[in-house]
């Protein structure tokens, strides 16, 4: 195994979709470093918003994380998808957390809320964008699933403090009494993304039905 992946490690680090991935890192970065460098100290619910708009943007990113204009290609190769994706995404981490630290540490220590479960809130939302990629791509041949994962996600975002009942905070600012009880629910979804992204990782049983157009008859 450790002999595929060193194999595969090149050319699926060659097909990731590094300008989608780098825009989203240089958006991310702007959005907590400007006021940085424009000298201005922002209040705390304030840098939590813009810590919030940091890990979305990285979400988004990491929706396009699975898009390969060669999945038609590689679907039939020995190596199955699941290691395909987790190569992925092991390629991807450990970048992703050198950002999200480098975002960290653009915001003044003074006003930075607790780090712990602001990165909590953030790999719970690049779950969520793996999943949505992982659901896009084990449901359709479509081999850029970025673009619905990431309205999907951009959408959950939106919506979600309105549809959500009062008694199952999520965005909340810090110092608030439900802090804790928002982080407990940030860890549930965390985990429930997570098991969904696993379970997309496997191989369907059956692909979508393609309907074949009809041969052309032969004259004579």
């Amino acid at each position: 195994m450790r002999g595929v992946i060193r194999a595969l490690a090149v050319p699926v680090w060659r097909t990731l979709p590094w300008r989608t991935l780098g825009a989203a890192g240089a958006v991310g970065l702007l959005i907590p470093g400007l006021p940085r460098l424009s000298g201005a100290e922002p209040a705390g619910w304030v840098t939590l918003l813009l810590l919030r708009a940091a890990a979305l943007v990285l979400g988004l990113g990491l929706a396009f994380l699975l898009d390969d204009p060669a999945r038609p290609g590689t679907t039939p190769v020995p190596t199955g998808r699941a290691v395909r994706t987790a190569l992925r995404v092991a390629l991807v981490a450990p970048l992703a957390a050198v950002w999200w630290t480098a975002v960290l540490l653009l915001v003044p220590g003074a006003h930075r809320p607790p780090t712990g479960d602001v990165t909590l809130e953030a790999g719970a939302a690049c779950a969520l964008a793996l999943a949505l990629a992982g659901l896009t791509v084990r449901h359709s041949e479509d081999p850029h699933p970025g673009r619905p994962a990431a309205t999907a996600l951009l959408a959950a975002a939106l919506f979600a403090p309105l549809l959500l009942p009062d008694d199952w905070p999520l965005f909340v600012p810090a110092g608030d009494p439900r802090w804790e009880t928002a982080h407990d629910h940030w860890a549930w979804l965390l985990a429930a993304a997570g098991t969904i992204w696993l379970l997309t990782l496997h191989e369907p049983l059956r692909r979508p039905f393609r309907r074949r157009s009809p041969r052309p008859r032969r004259s004579g």
